[in-house]
């Protein structure tokens, strides 16, 4: 953007034309003393601040313009004591621009910038037409006059100028710094200490041999998010994500997915591996509120839809667990090789409704026999979701899954071992998964949600016939600002998924997640949450001894 196109943002012609004593002054045999200019007793930047307000009168108005000729201005008349004096302005240097409804309002008093203001413009004016060799149009008395001006008005030329100035290289970096025009980069990093406690690794059942000790080390782990956000209409998104974690998977410490982190991912021996995990286009669709999401990579129905725990579901922000984030049956279609290719769209069908419907596959890109977009594991949702107040969420959802066999993962890697694979690992599974949840805000500072979910599981296999029944819930409790603005505490209680029917084997006892939580948030961009998840009886199984995991995340945004 040239200083110019700046000088026509701050000092519009319509500021000049503002007031008839401008083209008096400009127009008589002598100028006006300061005296004669109105003078308010403001600072400079004030006055600034006013010309910026009033150049952008009309400024969205496409018929303003540059008028050629005085009558154009409807309330300019012959008989007005400056006529002569505007009408030289208009048709002779073109300084004038009138109001969109082609007004002038001359009677309109001044301050000693907005008038240095119309005095730069028609400066620049005069410039060009000497520039351009019509120099025979500038009368030598105008001239004269324009120095005489410019030596009283000095002070106020050269704050404006200055301004200009400024902002022109303000400008000029911005440009040469700005990454796209469409695109945003978007960045989270989180640095972890966290590490596992308790006696025995836990067993799936009563019956099986007590397991080793667990592994109590202390760990220091990281993850790093850069998303590239894209939008080539200002409504739509086009989200590319980069990822490298090493966060490491504590059920191999522990024995049990119970202890498994939110924010985990990557391990030990492959971790810190840049790789694009998530690639989605979203769009408007469906009337105000709706749209459509396309997953290339990494696509999650939790992410394209309500989940119903709004304070709790974020893996850098929220819960320190796994199964605490949200009801699992949102984890299906994407659970176990994270691909997650598919379509979901949020269908508003009222203020108080929403129906949502998706489908993902995991291995949609493999072509190989039982992979692929419908031949290999794959998720159907369906939800409603039902706002009866501003300060209530409640949602009915049913997910029809499949997991092929050598894939199998029912409860999406939370819960008991049997829960996860309730007929063995290689027993192709298909389910029918029905989840009601929901959150209510009961006050500013206090959220309360919750969900309970129904897995019916059965097997895809001629060689066996079973069926079994999963259940899970929890309560999750949410206070904001508690301690301070950005901080929060979390509490959340539940039971992950359980086998409570089964044709082979159930799960006999009772696991019980308890999560504490407390975040600081230190600045906009960086917070702190210490956190503590204890399972007892994990694995469903009273003989295991209580597990417990502990972490100091450190999130940072930018």
């Amino acid at each position: 953007m040239t200083k110019k196109t700046w000088k026509s943002l701050l000092v519009n012609p319509v500021l000049f034309s503002a007031s008839l004593t401008v083209s008096a002054v400009l127009g008589a045999n002598g100028i006006a003393s300061a005296s004669e200019v109105k003078t308010d007793d403001v600072s400079s930047v004030a006055s600034l601040e006013q010309i910026k307000a009033y150049g952008s009168e009309g400024s969205g108005n496409e018929d303003i313009s540059q008028v050629t000729s005085v009558s154009q201005l409807s309330d300019v008349r012959p008989t007005d004591w400056a006529f002569q004096a505007l009408q030289s302005l208009v048709e002779r240097y073109g300084c004038i621009a009138g109001y969109p409804d082609r007004t002038y309002r001359g009677n309109r008093a001044l301050t000693r910038y907005e008038f240095a203001a119309g005095l730069n413009a028609c400066l620049d004016r005069v410039n060009e037409l000497i520039a351009a060799a019509t120099a025979d149009l500038v009368k030598k008395e105008d001239l004269a006059t324009l120095q005489k001006l410019q030596e009283e008005f000095a002070a106020e030329l050269a704050t404006l100028r200055g301004r200009v100035d400024a902002l022109e290289a303000r400008t000029t970096t911005l440009e040469k710094q700005q990454f796209s025009t469409t695109t945003k980069l978007q960045g989270e990093a989180i640095f972890a200490i966290a590490g596992a406690l308790g006696d025995e690794r836990a067993v799936a059942s009563p019956g099986t041999p007590a397991g080793t000790d667990i592994d109590e080390n202390t760990t220091f782990s990281n993850r790093v998010r850069l998303s590239l956000r894209t939008s080539f209409s200002g409504q739509d998104l086009l989200l590319t994500r980069l990822q490298a974690r090493n966060i490491p998977n504590f059920a191999t410490a522990t024995g049990t997915n119970m202890s498994r982190l939110s924010f985990e991912g990557g391990g030990t021996v492959a971790g810190n591996q840049v790789a694009i995990d998530k690639l989605f286009y979203r769009f408007p669709m469906f009337g105000a509120g709706g749209n459509i999401t396309v997953d290339a990579v990494g696509g999650e129905f939790y992410a394209n839809m309500n989940n119903f725990n709004p304070l709790l579901a974020s893996d850098g922000q929220g819960s320190i667990s796994r199964f605490g984030r949200f009801n699992p049956i949102y984890r299906q279609g994407s659970s176990n090789s994270g691909s997650g290719a598919g379509i979901t769209a949020n269908i508003p069908l009222s203020q108080a409704f929403t129906l949502s419907l998706g489908y993902l596959a995991d291995n949609a890109e493999n072509p190989a026999s039982d992979f692929g977009l419908f031949s290999g594991s794959n998720a159907a949702i369906a939800q409603l979701a039902f706002k009866p107040a501003q300060n209530i969420d409640l949602g009915f959802t049913y997910v029809r899954s499949y997991d092929r066999g050598g894939n199998v993962g029912v409860t999406s890697a939370t819960g008991s071992s049997r829960a996860n694979q309730p007929f063995g690992a290689g027993q192709a599974t298909s389910a029918d998964n029905f989840g009601i949840q929901g959150s209510f805000r009961l006050t500013p500072n206090f959220v309360i949600s919750g969900w309970g979910g129904l897995t019916k599981a059965r097997t895809e296999s001629r060689l066996i016939d079973a069926e079994a029944d999963i259940l899970n819930w929890a309560v999750t409790l949410a206070f904001p600002d508690l301690g301070g603005k950005g901080n929060m505490a979390g509490v959340i209680v539940g039971m992950p998924p359980k086998v409570t029917d089964s044709d082979l084997v159930e799960d006999e006892d009772t696991s019980l997640h308890l999560e504490g939580l407390y975040r600081f948030q230190l600045s906009d961009k960086i917070s702190i949450t210490p956190g503590l998840l204890v399972i007892f009886n994990p694995e469903h199984n009273s003989n295991n001894d209580t597990v417990f995991v502990g972490t100091i995340r450190t999130t940072f945004s930018f």
